[in-house]
């Protein structure tokens, strides 16, 4: 699977405990990306400054859904879990 355009889910859903550039401590889960840019795009997407966490992330059915509101939905509910 790709990723779907302008959906961001996994940029915004999911928590990073590792430091990111701009976000020594990491992100919430919940709250988007500072690098996130206005289309939802990943602005660091091509940087060795990417965390690995993201870098690890591949897009899947199981935890991407059909479409963006599903993707927010499964991965803040595992985030919860």
């Amino acid at each position: 699977m790709e990723c779907r355009p302008h959906c961001a889910a996994c940029c915004i859903a999911i928590s990073i405990s590792s430091p990111i550039p701009g976000m020594p401590n990491g992100k919430p889960a919940g709250m988007p990306c500072i690098h996130l840019t206005s289309d939802l795009q990943c602005g660091i997407f091509h940087s060795p400054d990417r965390p690995r966490v993201c870098a690890g992330f591949k897009p899947e059915p199981l935890v991407c859904g059909t479409n963006r509101d599903e993707a927010l939905a499964i991965l803040s509910a595992l985030e919860r879990d």
